[in-house]
């Protein structure tokens, strides 16, 4: 599986990453959530450079124009609920894309260990298409490594990309071994090198899911 972590370079995604994290800024749910689909719009024109295309001739007022489009099916897929901001910012790029949504929780054990259970799935056939799968955070790697495993059921994707903001150095190793073989491209905005005792990414940016909607109870 190939990672690529996007802070690597300098770019303006460096300014959305800054107000997400910072406290004094996260606060506002509107900017918060805004700031996440900036985020999945940048990344996904990164994504669309990775694609298939072919020539389309294009009628205009006065003659032809060939263009160059995208030919590959795709499918953009979020978990919910933290995923929704960051998938619009990706559906904002590929607005032709089906779309996917599939439901991971953590059900906490005790305080410090928890079962990431997966409910609720809407999806087309996946078969032969591209998958670009959003979650703003990677963690331990296995709500994601559990919802890919649940999504190919309904078909195999020509390829996946797994699009995530933040995440943790353990969870970028965790895919990587579990995913060896797969047909998966994995891109983050910036990793981040500690998971505390809840499984938080340290120095992260909180519950993405309760700053762009909420706390939950």
């Amino acid at each position: 599986m190939q990672v690529i972590t996007i802070n690597q370079q300098d770019s303006v995604i460096n300014n959305y990453l800054a107000d997400i994290r910072n406290v004094n800024v996260q606060t506002d749910q509107m900017r918060f959530r805004r700031n996440i689909e900036r985020i999945g719009s940048l990344m996904a024109y990164e994504v669309s450079k990775r694609l298939r295309y072919a020539r389309t001739d294009i009628s205009t007022p006065l003659g032809t124009a060939p263009v160059n489009l995208p030919a590959d099916k795709i499918v953009v897929g979020s978990i919910l609920r933290a995923g929704l901001p960051m998938h619009n910012g990706v559906l904002n790029v590929f607005d032709r894309a089906e779309n996917c949504f599939i439901s991971a929780y953590r059900k906490y054990t005790s305080p410090d260990t928890f079962d990431i259970h997966l409910e609720y799935v809407a999806t087309p056939n996946l078969d032969n298409k591209i998958l670009l799968l959003c979650d703003p955070m990677l963690a331990t790697g296995t709500s994601l490594e559990l919802t890919y495993k649940a999504l190919k059921r309904y078909g195999t994707p020509k390829h996946t990309h797994i699009m995530s903001v933040i995440g943790s150095e353990q969870g970028v190793n965790y895919l990587c071994e579990a995913m060896q073989g797969e047909d998966v491209t994995l891109w983050v905005a910036a990793v981040d090198p500690i998971l505390n005792s809840h499984k938080y990414i340290v120095p992260g940016l909180g519950d993405a899911g309760d700053l762009a909607f909420g706390e939950k109870i």
